[in-house]
């Protein structure tokens, strides 16, 4: 079933937790620990917890009383979107969740990824009312940076892929209303494509990227997914070519605002999380 759902702050201390593998790294405590206290939300907690996609179903219906949400990165969010009782319109067509809520009949599934996507976007501050992009990769990140481009206007996306498979995503990007073209990473044509792109938006982990940095050089503006290390292989071409560069980070932020909007049903304390996450990435 597809839903639009918003949590009402529940009463009582509560708790929360990402899901995934490996899990040490996630900085989603750090975010979400920060917004609870500007928000005197006492006695609230928030952990990680190691679970892989097959172990996701029988951890989320094993939950305490107490627990009214789940962050869900990877391998994790195909799994969650199928568990979940209902899910919103956004992430049926993205085919994923990050979000799960503890609603009194069920668990409700949501993608805020593209809220991260939306606000890195707009980190861009002389991007244009309908940006043309170029997106590097093909994976399941491509698919919540299509629906982000499409809440921002955009109207034609060129998906460059190493392997001839941009096929579901490219079906997801049309879904979206979206004019879809798609490329192979070796094809010349491509750097022409991202020289009139307004953004380059790489979704190509390290160290694939290190391959086809070059392409960085002819972007106008690069949004790279990745956030650490900082500068990433991308984000260092661009700096040096003195490129605009809006790094994953900002889309980490900014998917966790509605994360925690959704766990609470308060307004995200934006200034503190952010703060927060800059101490913790040293920056």
């Amino acid at each position: 079933m597809v839903a639009d759902a918003r949590g009402a702050t529940p009463a009582g201390p509560r708790s929360a937790a990402v899901l995934g593998s490996p899990v040490s790294h996630s900085l989603s405590p750090v975010l979400h620990g920060a917004a609870y206290r500007a928000l005197g939300l006492e006695g609230w907690t928030y952990e990680r917890i190691e679970c892989d996609a097959e172990m996701l179903p029988a951890t989320v219906e094993g939950s305490p009383a107490h627990r009214i949400g789940y962050s869900v990165t990877m391998p994790g969010k195909f799994a969650a979107l199928q568990f979940a009782s209902t899910v919103s319109e956004r992430a049926r067509i993205v085919g994923s969740a990050n979000t799960l809520v503890r609603h009194p009949d069920g668990w409700f599934a949501d993608c805020t990824d593209v809220d991260g996507v939306t606000g890195a976007l707009s980190a861009f501050d002389d991007l244009s009312a309908s940006p043309s992009a170029v997106i590097l990769g093909v994976g399941g990140t491509a698919r919540p940076v299509l629906a982000g481009l499409a809440e921002k206007g955009a109207t034609r996306v060129v998906l460059a892929s190493r392997r001839d498979n941009a096929g579901p995503a490219a079906e997801c990007g049309r879904e979206l209303g979206l004019d879809v073209a798609t490329m192979l990473l070796t094809d010349l044509a491509l750097p022409g494509e991202i020289a009139d792109a307004e953004v380059l938006i790489n979704t190509v982990p390290e160290p694939g990227i290190t391959e086809i940095v070059d392409l960085v050089s002819h972007a106008r503006r690069l949004f790279d997914v990745l956030y650490d290390p900082w500068p990433t292989s991308a984000g260092a071409v661009a700096m040096a070519a003195g490129i605009p560069v809006v790094g994953g980070d900002v889309m980490l932020l900014n998917q966790a605002f509605g994360q925690v909007e959704l766990f609470t049903g308060m307004p995200a304390p934006r200034a503190e999380m952010a703060d927060a996450l800059s101490a913790a990435l040293g920056r």
